[in-house]
């Protein structure tokens, strides 16, 4: 795997002393790769990312990953709220929903799927860490997106993704306005699974944006924020997952 170096002087060491333990995937939302590259290694973008994966598979290393790249902004995950501290950030070249979403390239999968594979063996990175921009900024991102193909990079190790749903789900439907114990036990799985979310057993739109981030990630297809049957269900499966391997 070839890495070309395009180092970024925007990064510093890392706080608080925890592990690097979350992958976090973006895309560069904007027109072109180079723009992108550009605002990621010049002083006056103030932002950074480990690696850059062009459309065509190159990749680009921008800063060491022992170091603090500056790729997450104001962000939680698991209860941790520095998550440049303690993540690494691949960028991959895409418009964006601004400039023209489009699918990602095959190449450019394989090179995250290659680069991803290192990471996670260098680092005690488990496949429930490795996420999107849109689940640690959930308010703030959409990236990268719900044409992400996140059930290829499951496929080889790299994150998780649901398993087939054995039966039909029998769970209400909750949305905005709807309150009480389901609620809660929805807003309480989601903070279990890594999400910033309080339990207030309240519907309100915070939970719509997190779950639709949720969504976006896990169930592509529909990323309306109402937690249908076949949403809920999802998490019971992720979360029994995590339960496997605890």
């Amino acid at each position: 795997m070839k890495i070309i170096e395009r180092p970024s002087p925007n990064f510093n060491e890392r706080q608080g002393g925890g592990p690097i333990d979350i992958l976090v995937m973006h895309y560069t939302g904007m027109p072109d790769a180079e723009s992108a590259m550009k605002l990621l290694t010049t002083v006056e973008g103030k932002v950074s990312s480990h690696y850059t994966i062009d459309e065509d598979g190159t990749i680009y290393r921008h800063v060491a990953e022992e170091k603090r790249a500056w790729h997450a902004g104001v962000s939680s995950w698991g209860g941790a709220d520095d998550i440049n501290s303690r993540s690494i950030g691949i960028e991959i070249v895409n418009p964006g929903h601004e400039w023209g979403y489009r699918p990602f390239t095959q190449p450019q999968i394989g090179a995250v799927i290659e680069l991803s594979k290192g990471i996670v063996k260098r680092w005690p990175i488990t496949p429930a860490r490795v996420i999107a921009h849109s689940d640690v900024a959930p308010e703030r991102k959409i990236d990268p997106g719900e044409l992400f193909p996140w059930d290829e990079l499951a496929r080889h190790g790299i994150g998780r993704w649901p398993g087939a749903l054995k039966a039909a789900p029998a769970a209400s439907t909750l949305g905005v306005g709807a309150d009480g114990e389901k609620v809660k036990r929805l807003q309480s799985d989601l903070a279990r699974y890594g999400y910033g979310i309080e339990i207030t057993g309240l519907y309100d739109e915070r939970t719509l944006i997190v779950v639709s981030a949720f969504q976006r990630h896990f169930r592509r297809s529909n990323f309306d924020g109402i937690a249908d049957a076949e949403t809920q269900a999802i998490l019971a499966d992720l979360l029994n997952q995590l339960d496997a391997v605890a």
